[in-house]
């Protein structure tokens, strides 16, 4: 039988040799461990960066089921009157589209790309991604493909979608997360200190409308009951929902509705990572094995492979 706290200690004590602190988190059947090294606890608080996107998707199935909106509704139906939205061939970007990557919107907002080129040293560049801004760039953005045909990574499209998902719920897009997904509201004085890659100190990111891409803080704790919700549940409606929309990306890879999915031999993992200028975060799970893993830094690295890794080292 596997040591998990061993494991975990082992993998948190691997990270912070190039990292100010990180928390690890493992799962296998019914047992689980979470262990720190650095300068970190374990119930201390994260930025976990474009794990959001998951909240976001879930809370789309949640609204989804419960009949609020629907997967084709088009994005425009739940924008402000007047807002323009670019469409390809006669298509319009949906609600299903933004989730899964596929509406063929940039990556950034139209037009910020440049103003991050100009101004590098921007510690909280997304500060001013209010409602107005992300509309106007809307309106300028011009599709690289009709919307469903191809994937291309946005963080333009899930804030978009939890700028929609906020307006038609009548919530704050915080508000919302913790309604539909249970994802404990964290207490904002336990939030670590962020790291560059460097090691320089950094300073927290403000998201403003663009929330739905990354601006979420949680725990590992937190991150471990969500996965094993999703391990527990799998008939649940919405947890359904987010796994039977797939859109593939290779004959390996593909994207659900929030999560990333990837084959290795016998096995599935379901993913997705996230990083901000001060913290790293990874979240997986095996749902035929029933094993996960929570990695969460407070340094601007990367920790994909240490996380794959550690989800096979796990797996039977």
């Amino acid at each position: 039988m596997t040591d998990l706290g061993s494991l975990a200690q082992q993998t948190a004590d691997d990270l912070v040799r190039t990292r100010a602190g990180a928390v690890v988190a493992v799962l296998s059947g019914d047992r689980s461990e979470i262990r720190a090294a650095g300068r970190v606890v374990p119930g201390d608080v994260f930025e976990i960066g474009s794990v959001t996107k998951v909240f976001t998707a879930l809370s789309l199935a949640r609204l989804t089921v419960a009949g609020l909106v629907r997967l084709d509704e088009p994005l425009a139906q739940l924008l402000p009157p007047g807002a323009t939205v670019p469409s390809r061939d006669g298509a319009e970007i949906t609600l299903q589209h933004l989730a899964t990557h596929t509406a063929g919107l940039p990556r950034l907002p139209t037009g910020m790309l440049k103003r991050l080129l100009l101004h590098p040293n921007d510690l909280d560049p997304y500060a001013d991604c209010t409602t107005d801004m992300l509309l106007a760039a809307l309106a300028r953005t011009r599709l690289s493909a009709p919307p469903g045909k191809r994937f291309r990574y946005s963080n333009f499209g899930a804030g978009l979608l939890g700028l929609a998902l906020a307006r038609r719920a009548g919530l704050p897009y915080a508000d919302l997360i913790v309604r539909e997904t249970g994802l404990p509201r964290p207490d904002p004085s336990r939030l670590v200190q962020g790291h560059t890659r460097r090691g320089r100190q950094t300073p927290p990111w403000h998201l403003a409308d663009l929330a739905g891409a990354g601006a979420l803080h949680s725990t590992a704790a937190d991150l471990l009951a969500f996965v094993r919700r999703q391990l527990d549940s799998p008939d649940d409606p919405a947890i359904h929902l987010t796994r039977s929309v797939q859109h593939r990306t290779s004959p390996v890879t593909w994207v659900h509705l929030g999560w990333m999915g990837r084959r290795f031999q016998e096995t599935t993992q379901l993913w997705h990572n996230g990083g901000t200028s001060g913290f790293t975060s990874f979240v997986g799970f095996d749902p035929d094995h029933r094993t996960a893993v929570v990695l969460l830094s407070n340094s601007q690295r990367l920790m994909d492979k240490e996380a794959g890794d550690l989800l096979r080292t796990l797996t039977p």
